[in-house]
């Protein structure tokens, strides 16, 4: 047993326990020393992911390789930054409470478990780590009606989710005979029929983590969810759970399933095409900017499809940019949606965006380049990550998926295009309340990152070559 392998999420834990004592022992409130200390313990667990060693351990249910390293990273920076998005908005909506960070803190830790996962076990415990923490923030904001909603449809349907789920880890099990990934994969390899409850079985998780990253038909939660929650709440959802979701789709897929490939791969790819048009179609009446973001994400897990529907290196490298990519796109849009307060209270409409760009021309600017950005234009970074999975779906000889994806970023461009228009175009409404420095930084960096993404494309390119090389040893 190699607990060194795990001493990342070990440390996280002990730091959320003692956050946790710390905040309870505080006779006045502590909401913002443990969201700097759940910050510290953020950037130390960082630093612990990128030096520990590869190996598995634990009786086979924990791995530690290049892929977990690159989904960690991308776990750990997704809640920092929502982290950051939350202590001005949650003192400001009377919500600042220090169990936020403990619960950002735990669901991360279940993000990190999920990256390193070796067994169909390990995944589940993960996935329930994450989300039992995220239901509760969903409805933290316990005193308004649509949080408390929110919170309660995730739980309702992410339960019937993880029940999908686990029923399909006991198909596969009782037909296979052994849940770690390994196991499966030579049993899968040496078996020259496989089973038909075995490839239910298969089906059956791919719907259970298809509804954790809110890919169509199993996205019925996420506008609801995505308009009720706070919104650093749905910045987090919106980032580092799909993408712990994804690791554990791509590992899975690819490794012990990678022999069945032709199996699934035509289910993943109608997955694909479907999130991608539906939540392009989808989000053109939209009113509400987080409701459109809602949409968008359905739109944007369709085109991160495209490289695991691919089922080639070339088409996992491109999935796992395109996640890097995403998630800074993600947190400066929502760095941005933070922002919108008018005398005190919290706006959503998209119309209250009215000539945003003669009342706060930076504002207005960094929403822009993310708007632009998830079109895909170049040479934001959007574009190279479209660029990458479309190439490798082609590659694969999947022309259609590729047609359709072309087809949905035209129709992603008008609703994209609509925020631009009305930033620069419509009469200005009453100006914005000054945004905290904190949201105003992330806003700056992610719209830095997004617009000179050229100029780390090769470290995060070649980052993800390495994590990907691994699922196909």
């Amino acid at each position: 047993m190699n607990w060194t392998l795990a001493l990342p999420e070990i440390v996280l834990s002990v730091a959320g326990l003692a956050i946790l004592v710390f905040g309870v022992l505080q006779r006045r409130d502590a909401t913002q020393l443990c969201s700097m200390l759940t910050l510290a313990a953020f950037v130390v667990t960082g630093l612990l992911v990128i030096a520990a060693p590869d190996g598995i351990g634990y009786n086979a249910v924990f791995v530690g390789d290049d892929f977990a390293r690159f989904m960690k990273i991308l776990s750990l920076i997704g809640a920092a930054l929502s982290l950051i998005l939350s202590m001005d908005y949650n003192r400001r909506e009377g919500i600042g409470r220090f169990e936020f960070p403990v619960l950002l803190l735990f669901s991360t830790v279940g993000t990190m478990v999920m990256a390193s996962s070796e067994n169909l076990m390990t995944l589940f415990i993960g996935l329930e780590l994450q989300s039992l923490a995220i239901y509760i923030l969903c409805a933290f904001d316990r005193d308004r009606l649509g949080s408390a909603e929110a919170g309660l449809k995730y739980f309702v349907l992410g339960s019937l989710a993880s029940g999908l789920l686990l029923y399909g880890i006991s198909l596969v099990f009782g037909f296979a005979g052994t849940m770690e990934y390994r196991g499966l994969q030579t049993a899968l390899a040496a078996s020259a029929e496989i089973p038909t409850g075995l490839v239910i079985g298969i089906v059956f998780i791919i719907v259970g983590l298809a509804f954790k990253i809110s890919a169509v038909p199993f996205h019925m939660w996420t506008p609801d969810v995505y308009q009720g929650a706070p919104p650093p709440v749905t910045s987090f959802m919106a980032g580092a759970p799909k993408i712990a979701a994804f690791a554990l789709l791509l590992r899975v897929m690819a490794g012990p399933f990678g022999a069945v490939s032709h199996q699934w791969q035509l289910l993943i790819e109608l997955i694909s095409m479907a999130s991608m048009l539906f939540g392009a179609l989808a989000a053109i009446p939209q009113t509400s900017i987080k409701r459109l973001m809602a949409y968008s994400s359905i739109g944007h897990m369709g085109y991160a499809l495209m490289g695991l529907a691919a089922a080639t290196p070339a088409g996992m490298r491109g999935t796992l940019i395109y996640l890097a990519i995403y998630l800074f796109m993600n947190a400066g849009s929502f760095a941005v949606i933070v922002a919108m307060r008018r005398r005190g209270r919290a706006v959503e409409r998209i119309a209250d965006l009215a000539g945003l760009a003669r009342t706060d021309p930076g504002l207005a600017l960094a929403m822009a380049i993310f708007m632009f950005s998830m079109i895909g234009v170049p040479p934001l970074s959007g574009f190279f990550g479209k660029l990458l999975v479309f190439s490798a779906a082609l590659q694969a000889g999947l022309g259609v998926l590729v047609v359709v994806g072309i087809v949905s970023s035209v129709i992603g461009a008008y609703y994209y295009l609509r925020v631009v228009k009305v930033m620069y175009f419509d009469v200005a409404a009453v100006a914005f309340d000054r945004p905290a420095a904190s949201v105003s930084l992330v806003s700056a960096g992610m719209g830095l990152v997004t617009g000179l993404f050229i100029l780390i494309l090769g470290p995060v390119s070649s980052a993800a070559q390495a994590a990907a090389s691994v699922l196909f040893r």
